[in-house]
């Protein structure tokens, strides 16, 4: 039922709130600290041209292929100041040498920036991007970057390339494995929590390292959710729900941004004034240094806006790219388009001045071997501490899917079948961009099942990932037939999601889902343990299953967390930060869409419908079962003045017997506005933990910025009329009010 208030505000207040509202972030972009600035330009002013270009220039090492090792050209590159900056270089042996070529073999004898792609843990591996966000715990989040950024430092690092904050509406895209999912505000609130815990308390601290807004702009949005593709969207789509992740993370305090190698409005990111000249430094006041994605740059000719690698290079310093990661057009041909007139020595000047202040931001120039500590490195990693936060943040990240009969939690002295590919598996839990993790130091699910929670387990791998050997099924059946419950892992291996890892196709590769279908046959409860980088396509496994528990890929300590949840050790609260759909041909499906002039309707052809099965979601968005139960009041609105619009309480009570965290979500609807409007649009969240039959009131507060869009003629702001706010367990699944303003 839906109650209606009317509340009456006027012209006057709404002006006063446009003028007077502030966001609160804002103070927090990166600043250079006092008295850099002269330090930087006495620096600069003794630099020969060939050593500006060098601390615009960042190399790999080879350590990917060959170990800790770094081919000869570069490390000439160092020692002539031609590279002044390099990646894939970690543990404080391999990063003290090079180092010291720079600062000891060196003219100018200016140290170097050691990135690496530090996404979710360095040595403890903590989930992957999108299993953190189905935790919607913020402090967790942000606890994991700090752990992450704590040992990467300790291994000589102090640039991670992340967070991604990129949108993922399309899971096809392999890369939603790395952000927060398909929501705007809940990614804003995730960037600046991963912002805050790489970059801790200030910039200059030993465990403290540069954090890099990754893909600027748009990336997550390809077309057919092909990576590396083009993007093409409107103006307004791409400033209401693509672009405010970056801003979040940028007044968040980051200090350095990627560009994308998608192209924006025609022009590749790498070389769009537009984007970075404009939006960034202008209109967010960046004051951090830019860097292209691997050979962005060089790309640009494949994308036929320019000639040849030389004229890429001209654009990309004319658009504000200040460092060119691997593809060595800026060494190559930068003093050859000076001389040309093609670019400015100032251009030249300021992008080594936004490089060289974050160098001397980090200490670098007064212990340039800071970073390499060797008592820090050595307790540092996979330190007690470090592995309880994987495990209690993997446990968050778990989502309870299905749960009929009860089946979960486990009981102990059930006889347990543990059966499929990933049950007894290491190398594929520390998921894609695992950083330096080794699947060595992982807890299995296998070995996550202990004595201690009377588990009785008969273990049958049943079949491989992708292979499609049925040799295996009749051991599966016969395990899943002795036993009380079958748990069965199945889901994708580390490197089908990820970068280059798009698929045309969302089910569970191989044969794994005809094995989980002739489990369910045997009569015994299935619990079927999702491990995978992206929300699947599996209608069949939805039905039949008995329980269903996504777990993402957990790292280091997935077993012991994903036990932890199937005997009731934690009670799950993770919640969907991306839609699951039934089927690929829904794709890209979200909660957040607007309503055609045909809305859905079941008893008429002629609206916006498929005709072979429903428009809704297998799951939706911020979806997410319990082992208890919760209720929700009807909502209350109250006016409020000042920069706050509206007071919103709501009751949640838990319903069940046992003790459970619930994730209330609040949801806002324009009903009519002077450009279309979506159905719903998430504003706010609150995770409170509550005892059986304990009720707590919740209270939200929506501001003049939570109600505003862009508006018919593109300004910023609030229009008058009627909202409709929501509050429940997830984006489907909530009680209604409507509010007049």
């Amino acid at each position: 039922m839906q109650k209606m208030i009317y509340l009456r505000l006027i012209p006057t207040l709404l002006l006063f709130l446009s003028i007077q509202f502030l966001d609160p972030i804002v103070a927090q972009n990166y600043r250079p600290s006092k008295g850099i600035e002269a330090r930087v330009n006495a620096l600069l002013a003794k630099m020969t041209l060939d050593e500006k270009i060098g601390q615009l220039t960042l190399y790999t090492t080879d350590w990917g292929s060959t170990g800790p090792t770094i081919r000869e050209g570069y490390k000439n590159d160092i020692r002539s100041g031609a590279c002044g900056n390099l990646f894939n270089c970690h543990t404080i042996g391999f990063v003290h040498d090079l180092q010291k070529v720079a600062v000891e073999e060196t003219r100018m004898k200016i140290p170097l920036l050691f990135g690496y792609d530090v996404i979710h843990g360095y040595k403890t591996i903590f989930p992957i991007p999108l299993g953190e966000a189905a935790s919607w715990d913020l402090e967790a989040i942000e606890k994991s970057a700090r752990v992450a950024a704590i040992e990467a430092t300790a291994a000589g690092l102090n640039w991670t390339f992340a967070p991604m904050v990129d949108i993922g509406r399309d899971p096809r895209w392999g890369r939603v494995m790395e952000g927060a999912g398909e929501d705007t505000w809940l990614g804003c609130r995730i960037a600046e929590a991963r912002v805050h815990g790489f970059q801790g308390k200030k910039l200059g601290d030993t465990d403290a390292m540069l954090a890099c807004v990754k893909h600027f702009a748009g990336y997550g949005a390809p077309i057919g959710g092909r990576e590396y593709n083009t993007v093409d969207m409107s103006e307004r789509y791409f400033r209401e729900y693509y672009l405010p992740t970056y801003e979040a993370a940028v007044k968040a305090g980051a200090a350095t941004v990627m560009t994308s190698f998608n192209d924006y409005d025609g022009v590749p990111a790498s070389g769009n004034k537009y984007l970075i000249d404009g939006i960034l430094r202008k209109e967010w006041d960046f004051q951090g240094f830019v860097v292209t994605d691997y050979t962005s740059t060089n790309e640009m000719v494949n994308h036929g806006v320019v000639v040849d690698e030389k004229e890429a290079g001209e654009l990309s310093l004319n658009a504000g790219v200040d460092m060119d990661m691997q593809g060595g057009i800026y060494q190559r041909f930068l003093k050859q388009s000076l001389k040309e007139g093609k670019v400015s020595t100032k251009q030249i000047n300021e992008a080594v001045r936004r490089v060289l202040r974050l160098k001397f931001e980090l200490g670098l120039f007064e212990d340039p071997y800071k970073f390499c500590n060797a008592d820090r490195e050595k307790k540092a990693m996979l330190a007690p501490e470090h592995r309880a936060a994987a495990r209690d943040l993997a446990r968050k990240s778990i989502v309870l899917l299905k749960n009929e009969q009860q089946v979960l939690p486990l009981k102990k002295g059930q006889k347990i079948a543990l059966i499929g590919p990933l049950a007894d598996n290491k190398s594929e839990l520390i998921g894609n961009w695992n950083g330096a993790g080794n699947a060595n130091d992982c807890v299995s699910l296998r070995e996550g099942f202990s004595p201690a929670q009377g588990s009785l387990v008969v273990y049958a791998k049943g079949c491989d990932l992708e292979v499609t050997d049925r040799s295996g099924f009749a051991a599966a059946l016969k395990a899943a037939q002795n036993a009380d419950v079958v748990v069965i892992a199945v889901g994708e291996g580390a490197m089908m999601s990820g970068e280059a890892g798009a698929r045309a196709e969302l089910g569970l590769p191989g044969i794994q889902e005809e094995l989980v279908l002739e489990l369910c046959k045997t009569g015994k409860p299935v619990v079927v343990i999702l491990m995978n980088g992206r929300p699947l396509a599996i209608p069949k496994i939805a039905e039949n299953a008995t329980a269903i528990l996504e777990t993402w890929w957990l790292g280091t300590e997935t077993g012991n967390a994903i036990t932890d949840v199937l005997y009731g050790v934690h009670n799950p609260s993770g919640k969907l930060p991306m839609t699951f759909p039934r089927s690929v041909g829904q794709v890209p499906i979200f909660y957040n869409y607007k309503n055609t002039g045909r809305p859905y309707d079941s008893n008429s052809k002629w609206t916006s419908k498929y005709i072979d099965m429903p428009n809704s979601p297998q799951w939706p968005f911020g979806f997410g079962l319990s082992y208890t139960s919760f209720g929700y009041s009807e909502p209350k609105v109250a006016l409020k003045s000042g920069g706050n619009l509206l007071t919103i309480t709501v009751n949640v009570t838990n319903t069940g017997k046992l003790p459970g965290e619930e994730v209330a979500q609040l949801y806002v609807r324009d009903l009519v506005g002077s450009v279309t409007r979506p159905v719903k649009e998430l504003k706010g969240f609150q995770k409170i933990m509550l005892q059986p039959g304990e009720t707590r009131e919740l209270k939200f507060i929506l501001t003049e910025k939570d109600l505003s869009f862009y508006r018919r003629d593109m300004t910023f702001g609030t229009e008058p009329g009627e909202y409709e706010i929501m509050i429940g367990g997830d984006s489907e699944t909530v009680k209604k009010v409507k509010v007049r303003l």
